[in-house]
């Protein structure tokens, strides 16, 4: 079989949820696939798992090492043996058209390197959610990203398990140069800064993305910290207004459940200092700091709620 797309699955410690994933890519009206799932270090619970899957496009590479996302994306990468690489967390899922329509979009692109991305269902507790609310435009992409006009996520985004692109791009710029923190953004914001790489967008959704799960995962961190170190590290990728805009939203949303008031502080004169904030950012900043996590869902959920029908 001649594979047109690989899908690759970094995992570890997770056997229930990966198996859900890789079902669900498996379950493609684009059946010439190969599902690479990479198991990042020693788990032989998820390895005997996966092994029950009889489809011959499943491989399971087992990593003696837990190197972290990154690295083991680009060691499923390195694998394929298609042009085409697909990106699914192991604790997310696809629509059966996933494939085939973004495979349309990246062949009809006018970029040699399209990075296809589309909507998805956000599955919370509270309910399910269709991200984003805008889709990309002229706009840099560090701004369509992280410049918010609510205090709710999900206005700009491009979801790990909705990318889409060429494996020449991802040889090029493999994972591996961005660290395990908010190394999607960080490899999306380097990769667009290539020639012949753009933003194509497929406005159906395509994609679950599962945040009702609490199980730790490859590639979250919620430590405001690292999130700060990680910015100003990467601060020639942001334009000022989305730098402010970054530590304004984001940081301080992960500030502000700490309660840390020196944070505050500190983080509105790094914003005011590199970036250009609007008086509009810095409301939303009070408004993350004056409600709770809990208040803001309501409220997100109240004024944004989209209703979509459950997955089969």
């Amino acid at each position: 079989m001649n594979e047109i797309v690989s899908v690759v699955i970094p995992t570890r410690n997770r056997p229930t949820l990966v198996q859900r994933a890789v079902k669900s890519a498996l379950a493609q009206t684009l059946q010439q696939i190969e599902v690479i799932v990479v198991i990042d270090g020693t788990d032989e619970l998820t390895y005997n798992t996966l092994t029950q899957i009889n489809d011959e496009r499943l491989k399971v590479i087992a990593s003696p090492i837990n190197q972290g996302s990154c690295a083991a994306r680009d060691l499923g990468v390195s694998n394929a043996l298609s042009d085409w690489i697909a990106f699914l967390d192991d604790d997310d899922e696809w629509m059966p058209q996933k494939l085939e329509l973004q495979l349309a979009a990246a062949k009809a692109s006018k970029y040699k390197y399209p990075i296809v991305s589309s909507c998805l269902i956000a599955q919370t507790s509270h309910g399910n959610l269709v991200y984003p609310r805008r889709v990309p435009g002229a706009e840099p992409l560090s701004e369509y990203l992280f410049v918010r006009n609510t205090l709710f996520q999900g206005e700009g985004l491009l979801q790990t398990s909705t990318l889409f692109t060429a494996k020449e791009l991802l040889l090029k710029l493999p994972f591996s140069v961005c660290k395990n923190i908010h190394d999607d953004w960080e490899w999306l914001l380097r990769a667009i800064t290539f020639e012949s790489v753009g933003i194509e967008f497929v406005e159906q959704t395509l994609a679950i993305w599962h945040l009702e799960d609490a199980t730790p995962s490859l590639s979250r961190n919620y430590n405001w910290q690292l999130s700060l170190s990680w910015l100003q590290t990467n601060r020639n990728l942001f334009t000022p207004r989305a730098y402010s805009s970054f530590i304004l939203a984001e940081v301080s949303a992960r500030a502000a459940l700490n309660r840390d008031r020196q944070a505050f502080i500190l983080l509105l004169i790094e914003a005011v200092r590199f970036g250009k904030p609007k008086p509009r950012d810095i409301c939303l900043c009070f408004g993350m700091w004056l409600l709770s996590p809990k208040i803001r869902s309501f409220l997100r959920n109240l004024l944004t709620k989209r209703q979509v029908l459950s997955p089969a």
